[in-house]
């Protein structure tokens, strides 16, 4: 099993084009030892040729360019990618799909609350129709695993996560199950087992097994500490509000992390405020004394033997 990151930062990438926090200004005048980063996405193949999308940033396009293995290799018009599973339905998670439009119709996976969100209060999917039948879409349920055609020896297990549905959503005011997922991403021929989770904001009890049992973590990194947004000067919402569990404090994300041997943990979606990236910090020091990884773009991973 193979794992692409395509991108690693949350909504806005980093440096964030309207931002003029410490990082972003660090970062475009080479004073910070940082590197860019686009918004979060990775791909998943078993064969190194057949992939899945998971998630569509609006950076999807640049990071398919950055990613030989998914170009097209046989005819005029050709693609790696086998299908797309959406955790969510946020704009810095599938907007990208609009950018796919020539390859459409897509085998697009996603839970009943995506799919009405994106035909209803963002209809990326009905605008679609338009281009050669738009989307294929196939239910995600609950703890069912299932797999991919093209894609063998791969078995997906998506388990629900709290959050809140975007702005755009009929249910915004009522969080429901589906909302945002996570899945447990699974090699059958190694038992390899990877937990991804881009937007982890509360560690419920029914993931701690998952998280314990895998083999990596690739999880929310957003930020480092609950009232990020209001020290950086850029806002003023707290990271729990948000959706997202910072990494620093009383059952944070270091904290969590720290109760499981087994895993390779990574952080993944990072906000362009996080300290963490600016790889001289104390904060990406702590982060490296607690064996915790960042993600970058271009990161491989696999998971074989």
């Amino acid at each position: 099993m193979k794992i692409r990151v395509l991108g690693s930062a949350a909504g806005g990438g980093f440096p964030q084009w309207n931002c003029n926090c410490a990082n972003c200004h660090g970062v475009r005048q080479g004073t910070l030892r940082a590197v860019p980063r686009t918004q979060s996405s990775i791909a998943v193949s078993m064969d190194g040729g057949h992939w899945i999308l998971f998630n569509t940033s609006p950076d999807i396009r640049a990071q398919l360019e950055a990613f030989p293995a998914i170009q097209p290799r046989e005819g005029k018009r050709d693609t790696g990618i086998a299908a797309i599973v959406f955790m969510d339905s946020q704009i810095d998670h599938t907007t990208g799909l609009l950018m796919l439009r020539e390859g459409c119709p897509h085998q697009v996976y996603c839970t009943d609350c995506v799919y009405e969100d994106l035909t209803s209060g963002f209809p990326i999917f009905r605008i679609l129709d338009a281009w050669n039948g738009g989307i294929h879409r196939h239910r995600i349920e609950f703890d069912l695993p299932f797999s991919i055609a093209g894609i063998d020896g791969l078995r997906l297990t998506p388990v629900p996560l709290s959050s809140k549905a975007p702005p755009y959503s009929p249910h915004r005011l009522n969080p429901q199950p589906g909302d945002n997922i996570g899945i447990v991403i699974e090699n059958l021929l190694s038992r390899k087992k990877v937990f991804y989770a881009p937007g982890l904001g509360v560690v419920e009890k029914h993931l701690l097994p998952l998280m314990r049992d895998a083999d990596c973590l690739l999880v929310d990194g957003t930020f480092w500490r609950e009232d990020e947004m209001t020290v950086a000067g850029v806002g003023s919402k707290p990271a729990s509000a948000m959706g997202h569990l910072p990494q620093s404090g009383p059952g944070g994300m270091i904290e969590v992390l720290n109760t499981f041997a087994k895993p390779r943990k990574i952080l993944i979606h990072i906000n362009n405020t996080n300290p963490i990236l600016n790889e001289d910090s104390p904060e990406r020091a702590e982060l490296a004394h607690h064996n915790i990884e960042v993600a970058y773009d271009g990161m491989e991973l696999e998971f074989f033997a």
